[in-house]
């Protein structure tokens, strides 16, 4: 009996193939557990349509999925850390803190995408690589400053002005 595989059967093949069985092995197991079904012309026409439609949806998903990698691309993180001599981080930064800071921004990214070799534990600018999909990949910049150095460089060491009693 010929059969079209609907899953994949490490004994017989993949999802779509088209195989020759024994009668009892396709009535028996494979037909009532879905497994398969019989390759007779109308099953055959509807099985090459929903894999032209399952091909359509994946090249749209795959589409956007590049405009995020492009937008996501684009996209620079800072974290103001705490650090100590020669640059070096109280704690570091890893994919979790990255993830959460996606988040914030609206990218949903989960962070096992996210490829950091280490946590990060120098002050500095890193490229950081996420995997959206087989294929896509973008990077983001992550830059690691100093917590407080910028209000650091604005203030001028002035004491504050205190107000003038009139004298009497």
């Amino acid at each position: 009996m010929k059969v079209i595989l609907q899953e994949n059967i490490a004994s017989l093949g993949d999802v779509g193939d088209m195989l020759d069985v024994a009668d009892g092995y396709a009535r028996n197991f494979l037909l009532p557990r879905k497994k398969a079904m019989e390759a007779n012309p109308r099953n055959v026409k509807a099985f090459e349509h929903i894999k032209r439609a399952t091909a359509h949806k994946a090249k749209k998903a795959e589409q956007s999925l590049r405009t995020v990698a492009d937008t996501l691309s684009g996209i620079s993180l800072t974290f103001p850390v705490q650090a100590g001599k020669d640059d070096k981080l109280f704690g570091a930064i890893t994919t979790r803190d990255i993830e959460a800071r996606l988040l914030a921004d609206g990218f949903d990214v989960s962070r096992k995408n996210i490829h950091l070799d280490q946590p990060l534990k120098k002050l500095g600018t890193f490229p950081i690589d996420i995997k959206l999909h087989q294929g896509i990949t973008a990077t983001v910049s992550v830059s690691l400053v100093k917590h407080g150095e910028e209000a650091r460089d604005g203030e001028a060491g002035t004491p504050p002005e205190t107000p003038e009693e009139p004298s009497a």
